[in-house]
């Protein structure tokens, strides 16, 4: 038997730059993990299947769930002969712009890799995982990063400054393909290169001030109850607040405990799904 814990994620910037060739866009965003978990347990099977097991009832179990496919991906290219059961304790919200998905995909090649002795190094897991998603690469080494390309070309950072983050997810789920359908790229400034200056810099106001995700105005015309969640964050005293991947989860950055508890309470007055967590980085 053998753990992984699969941290959720945190958009600081998401900058689209221009739709490519390929159909997706190239974008430009730093991300970072936050103290909000799935954890997986994986063991060996003596048939060749993969089992997927969860209590949460809109976790897929079959080949739709990421992990699976994961699963799948890694037995084929390592020529793994025995099968998998894969236990998902799910806390991280689904559709959330969170990469609750990915995030257990990148758990499941961590995994995988411990569970068979592969000694696969992170890059090269990181590598071949960007065949499933374009947020997993970010997710197998965790931490905080600028990512590139259509997000699998990732640059590691340093953490953040400490700092306290709530999350409040209103009660509807954002297809990201759809929001991604609807965006204009390029039409606003970048500002991932700016937020990595103020990260290694630890300068925490310039981070706050260069808060930016360009999927926030598709969102939010889409979704008022996005545009109000935003509105409630900034009004309830938070240092700075944005809507992270494609939504429909926004999130408040303070510094101190106390602001984070009056804001966990302020914000609980407006949706049922409301976390008060770290920044990990």
């Amino acid at each position: 038997m053998h753990y992984e814990i699969a941290p959720a994620k945190i958009n600081l910037t998401l900058d689209t730059l221009y739709k490519r060739d390929d159909g997706y866009h190239e974008v430009s965003m730093v991300m970072t993990t936050v103290d909000l978990n799935d954890n997986l347990s994986f063991e060996k099977r003596k048939d060749r299947r993969i089992i997927i097991e969860s209590d949460h009832q809109f976790v897929p179990t079959d080949r739709r769930n990421l992990a699976y496919q994961a699963a799948q991906l890694m037995m084929r290219r390592y020529k793994i002969k025995t099968g998998v059961t894969i236990n998902i304790d799910k806390h991280i919200p689904i559709a959330a712009g969170l990469a609750g998905g990915s995030a257990d995909a990148a758990a499941t090649f961590r995994g995988m890799n411990a569970l068979y002795n592969l000694g696969i190094s992170l890059d090269e897991l990181a590598e071949l995982s960007s065949e499933l998603g374009s947020d997993i690469p970010f997710c197998v080494y965790g931490g905080t990063a600028l990512a590139t390309g259509r997000g699998e070309i990732i640059e590691r950072l340093p953490r953040p400054p400490h700092a306290w983050v709530v999350l409040a997810k209103p009660s509807i789920s954002v297809s990201t393909k759809t929001i991604y359908g609807a965006l204009k790229p390029g039409k606003n400034k970048p500002a991932s290169d700016l937020m990595k200056q103020a990260i290694v810099n630890e300068d925490y106001e310039q981070i706050l001030g260069t808060l930016k995700n360009d999927l926030e105005e598709v969102t939010v015309k889409k979704y008022p109850q996005v545009r109000k969640l935003l509105s409630n964050m900034k009004e309830s005293g938070s240092d700075g607040a944005l809507m992270s991947g494609s939504g429909p989860t926004v999130f408040g950055i303070v510094r101190k405990e106390r602001q984070s508890v009056h804001l966990y309470n302020a914000m609980k007055g407006c949706c049922a799904e409301v976390y008060r967590i770290r920044l990990l980085g």
